[in-house]
């Protein structure tokens, strides 16, 4: 990370805290200030910026992103609007724009403070929160897998019991730890399945143990990256192979899958292009059939019936028949284990069919769709 960087005695801009991702080139002048989006270790990648703001409240700011146009999806910036906050817990878009060079936020701050990203951040502190808060259930245990390369703790949750004849469901979360709003799903996933007053999560928790990763890629999410660790590895491309060192994320958590089975795997994941929320599934592995071809569509649609805010219309081209890349999370463990996977990918944008342009797509819809995924988890169980 670099260290802080003071600019002068009104304007001061700072990236150095957890997610933080931001150089700065020139800011002489609010109405010119130039910035930077630092890559992920190894260069291949960067696209994720987050940085504070101090000292400008009122002031009519232009923030220049000049390398914009050179992120791993310049797509992703076309009809996009960077969000801030003042309080890191509401998040609203600022006014932005993409020129195919530079994406310029053009926005007076309301604060003294105020905070700058490209979806609103989950952090290391809200993450190890949010296992606190699961592990008050009697439900919930909690592993270690290993530890991260930068030192954190690779935690899963077992919540439920581990019975013969129970379904074996594993959800894996924020492999690109961009993707914040995959957190986001899991903190209202684990907020709805594990209320004792729910009467669709008790019925679940009686027929399947869930073992739930909540994020894949602590030292990425930390680091400021979009798509990988602190070795430079993008984990969604490390699952047919995953070398203990260089991606011990992914390694003990298949370690874990060989360990237990796999009936039903959902990975949870962002989208820089599309303002949709979609699932894609693994119609390319080798093993495809008319039978899980029916699996899956029937999942696609339980969902979009249960949420408005999930569609079956728009997503990925699918893949032709044996052209599975089984590097891929989706891939590797519908084939290795002969179950339904499939991956969630939700938007940075607004929701094209519901769109709400002061938010976009936000932390609270994120958590919404997460609650709403407990209903189609039941609902497929005894299809699997």
């Amino acid at each position: 990370m670099s260290e802080p960087q003071s600019i002068n005695m009104s304007i001061n801009i700072f990236s150095h805290f957890d997610g933080g991702n931001i150089e700065v080139i020139k800011a002489e002048r609010a109405d010119d200030i130039q910035l930077h989006i630092r890559p992920d270790a190894g260069g291949e990648h960067m696209q994720w910026f987050h940085f504070q703001v101090c000292d400008a409240a009122g002031q009519d700011c232009v923030f220049t992103l000049d390398n914009a146009g050179e992120v791993s999806y310049p797509e992703g910036f076309k009809d996009y609007q960077a969000v801030c906050s003042v309080d890191q817990e509401h998040w609203f878009r600022v006014p932005t724009e993409f020129d195919g060079k530079r994406l310029i936020i053009r926005h007076a701050p309301p604060a003294d403070v105020v905070y700058y990203a490209y979806f609103a951040p989950y952090s290391l502190d809200r993450h190890q929160r949010l296992i606190a808060d699961a592990l008050s259930s009697e439900r919930v245990r909690a592993d270690t897998l290993c530890s991260t390369p930068d030192g954190h703790a690779h935690t899963l949750l077992v919540i439920g019991e581990e019975e013969e004849g129970r379904k074996k469901l594993w959800i894996t979360a924020r492999q690109h730890p961009g993707e914040t709003m995959a957190e986001w799903w899991v903190e209202g996933f684990l907020g709805r399945l594990l209320d004792p007053e729910d009467p669709v999560s008790r019925r679940l928790l009686e027929e399947a143990v869930v073992y739930l990763v909540p994020n894949m890629c602590i030292d990425g999410g930390v680091r400021g990256h979009l798509r990988t660790n602190a070795h430079g590895r993008n984990l969604n491309r490390e699952w047919i192979r995953p070398c203990p060192e260089q991606s011990p994320e992914v390694y003990y958590v298949v370690e874990r899958m060989k360990e237990t089975g796999v009936d039903f795997a959902f990975d949870v994941h962002g989208d820089e292009g599309l303002p949709y929320n979609f699932i894609a599934g693994a119609e390319g592995i080798q093993s495809w059939n008319e039978h899980k071809q029916s699996q899956l569509d029937d999942f696609k649609a339980l969902l979009a019936e249960i949420s408005p805010d999930f569609q079956t219309e728009h997503g990925y081209e699918v893949d032709a028949p044996g052209s599975a890349d089984l590097k891929k999370c989706t891939d590797f463990v519908a084939e290795t284990f002969d179950c339904l996977a499939m991956t969630l990918e939700m938007p940075f944008k607004d929701s094209a069919i519901t769109p709400l342009p002061e938010t976009g797509w936000s932390p609270g819809r994120s958590q919404t769709l997460g609650m709403a995924c407990v209903d189609a988890f039941w609902r497929i169980l005894p299809k699997l």
